[in-house]
């Protein structure tokens, strides 16, 4: 026997079912939205994990392609590693949730969510935070929910609440809001210049759907909801604290930390820690904790000096940005560069671009979402924080942040008609202490610039902070946080866009949510910042986008031929458009509609193999000059290759003004010769003239 909960949420049905399916998890529930099914689950070890200073949490998002009927591609023909899209999604569904478990918790969590089905009307990824929200709530582990989240589209000018694949992907609004009953706790957006107070608007109409989500999962946690379970509290004695501070005084660390130069403050917390651990060298149980409490201690510390005394750690004003710093052209030779330094932030940015051809396919769940156009990849070396380790490649904070650089920069591309080009952006973080994703944006519209992609607008990307007291009305926001102040702090609000509206949005928070003054005070103070920075640092770098790629980029050639004449171009068994290939060294692409792009370096071999295009596809009409090469000889004239697998036939009698015998007496194989087309002899082949080229 198991239980059926239902609600209209946005014109669809949303039903969970509490008890038919994976029961030995700590919660399980088996979500239906539309004819979309996702299994999400909640399950927790019995005891904590020892050594450890975080809350283990693992959130798994699982893509089936048999949940839209399709068979995995490649040899292995079975799903392998997360794709973007379930690394996202499982980060869209931690940022929340995280918060909301204890802070002394240290059992490993991990939270599943199983996609069986996908209704195109209603998002996978939606169904996956609502049961994730629902699993947890409902089970025996601690958590401060219940939580909920709604997703917003603005189509046509219109809200669209939890809006279909199709609308998602088409729309001028992608907005994910996640709400506790009282306040929001995470907003993830992506925008076509929205202005701040629609994007406000759009914010808190998800607020309220999402207090009717939380009275149904409450209503199911009344009737199936488990106890929450006791747990091993790993809180840091308070006698600790106490002798922490009869040796370091309060002054001393304030001392420590109040620097705008990371190592120095990181000597300064070694020297205390070698201090501290040779005062408690005999009190054994104390030792395994210690590095918490001088993380709590230093934390205390700054919250106060920031929300009491409005003194930053280093010296800044609550309001005041970091020196800044644009440049372009740093590297040779690549299509195009721009680097951008905020204090001990500095972010490069390399572009590079390609034919169409070259842009990313996707096999994922969502049918509108085929290929990428535009990529943005972003790196975070160890040596960027003066630490050592390994490059395993980019974790989930690394795809995280290249996916919200590539969000925020999508808006002001130009399309592919007007740049027919696949465009890829790398940043790599030189250094880092504090919103590096943000950066990444201000340099990459400075490299896209600097490669001549016209974009239509700059963008550039600033994060705000927040410190708290003890009541809603007790709080302070900072623009421009450093690492230390995001660390420290209760909240990392990123906000990207141009001059007329945003184009990104990420907001995460390490407390039970914000009030709407809070979050109409951070998008406000994001707007400041992000207008001075690009009138004052990055249009003096580059006001406008190149008017031409650079040198080593490839060129692009587009012409329009009749989508009917393709099979001309390509020809049987692509033989044509190989030996055009062959022949120029471009690279060429061709669409459906019979837009024909080539692409090259060489001008020379760019206009060539575009002029074969053009022969091979034009209605050949009398009186047409032609050159070609003579391929075959024959008794009664020679056969005239002009293009890629078109040829003519000159007869004999056509060859020279007076008479000749013999065709090789005038004509050899390979020979360059200059023709004008008579039209089609009574065999439909066409028919050229050598002798009578000079009366065109």
């Amino acid at each position: 026997m198991y239980k059926t909960f239902s609600m209209e949420l946005a014109g669809r049905t949303l039903s969970v079912d509490v008890g038919r399916v994976a029961a030995q998890a700590n919660g399980a529930a088996f979500m239906h939205y539309g004819d979309t099914t996702v299994l999400s689950t909640a399950t927790a070890s019995e005891k904590p994990r020892e050594g450890i200073d975080f809350f283990p949490l693992s959130v798994e998002y699982e893509e089936k392609l048999y949940s839209v009927g399709k068979i995995p591609g490649g040899f292995n023909k079975r799903e392998g590693k997360a794709s973007e899209n379930s690394v996202l999604t499982s980060r869209v569904i931690d940022r929340p949730m995280r918060p909301l478990f204890p802070k002394d918790y240290k059992n490993d969590v991990t939270l599943n969510n199983l996609v069986l089905s996908v209704d195109p009307a209603c998002r996978p990824e939606l169904v996956a935070m609502l049961g994730s929200a629902i699993a947890t709530s409902i089970s025996d582990i601690p958590f401060a929910g219940p939580c909920a989240m709604t997703q917003v589209g603005l189509i046509d000018g219109e809200f669209v609440l939890n809006p279909s694949q199709e609308q998602w992907k088409n729309g001028d609004l992608n907005l994910t809001v996640a709400s506790t009953s009282e306040k929001v706790i995470m907003i993830e957006a992506g925008a076509n210049e929205i202005p701040e107070a629609k994007m406000i608007e759009a914010i808190y109409m998800a607020h309220e759907v999402n207090q009717s989500i939380i009275a149904f999962i409450n209503q199911i946690v009344a009737e199936v909801g488990k106890a929450k379970h006791e747990y091993t509290s790993c809180a840091v004695p308070e006698e600790l604290f106490a002798a922490i501070k009869e040796i370091i005084p309060p002054e001393e660390m304030e001392e420590a930390v109040f620097t705008d130069v990371k190592q120095v403050r990181e000597e300064n917390i070694r020297k205390i820690t070698e201090r501290l651990e040779e005062a408690f060298a005999d009190k054994e149980e104390w030792l395994p904790v210690l590095d918490e409490a001088i993380y709590q201690y230093q934390k205390k510390t700054v919250r106060k000096m920031i929300l009491k005394d409005h003194k930053r750690p280093d010296g800044r004003a609550i309001t005041q940005i970091r020196p800044l710093a644009a440049e372009i052209d740093i590297i040779p030779r690549v299509h195009g560069s721009g680097m951008f330094t905020r204090g001990q932030t500095q972010i490069c940015t390399i572009t590079t671009l390609a034919p169409l051809s070259e842009m990313q396919r996707i096999d994922g769940l969502d049918e509108n979402e085929v290929n990428k156009r535009y990529m943005h990849h972003y790196n975070f070396p160890s040596y960027s924080v003066g630490e050592t380790k390994p490059s395993r490649g980019p974790g989930r904070r690394e795809i995280g942040h290249g996916a919200l650089a590539e969000r925020a920069l999508i808006p002001v591309l130009p399309s592919e008609d007007e740049f027919p080009y696949a465009i890829r952006t790398v940043s790599e973080t030189f250094e880092s202490n504090g919103s590096t994703s943000q950066a990444s944006i201000c340099a990459s519209t400075l490299s896209l610039m600097a490669a001549g992609v016209p974009i239509k607008k700059q963008v550039a990307g600033i994060s705000c902070g927040l410190v708290t007291g003890d009541t809603d009305d007790d709080y302070i926001v900072l623009t421009d946080i450093q690492g230390l102040e995001d660390f420290f702090g209760d909240m990392d609000f990123k906000v990207a866009g141009t001059h007329d509206g945003i184009t990104a949005i990420q907001m995460d928070i390490k407390i039970h949510g914000l009030t709407r003054p809070i979050v109409e005070e951070a998008i406000a103070k994001t707007k400041e910042a992000r207008e001075y920075i690009m009138n004052e640092i990055m249009t003096p770098c580059i006001a406008a986008p190149r008017a031409e790629v650079g040198q080593f980029a490839p060129k692009i050639i587009s012409v329009q031929i009749d989508p009917e004449k393709i099979g001309d171009v390509v020809g049987q068994r692509g033989k044509t458009i190989n030996e055009i290939i062959a022949r120029t060294g471009v690279k060429i692409d061709i669409t459906d509609d019979g837009k024909v792009s080539v692409c090259g370096t060489d001008k020379e071999m760019m206009d060539k193999a575009v002029e074969m295009v053009k022969i091979i596809t034009t209605d050949f009409q009398e009186g047409q000059i032609f050159k070609g090469t003579v391929v075959s000889i024959k008794e009664f004239g020679a056969f005239i290759e002009f293009a890629p697998g078109k040829e003519g036939m000159v007869h004999i009698s056509k060859i020279a003004k007076e008479r000749i015998n013999r065709v090789e007496d005038v004509l050899t194989l390979g020979e360059q010769v200059t023709v004008v087309c008579l039209g089609k002899d009574k065999m439909g082949r066409i028919s050229f003239s050598m002798k009578d080229v000079a009366q065109v």
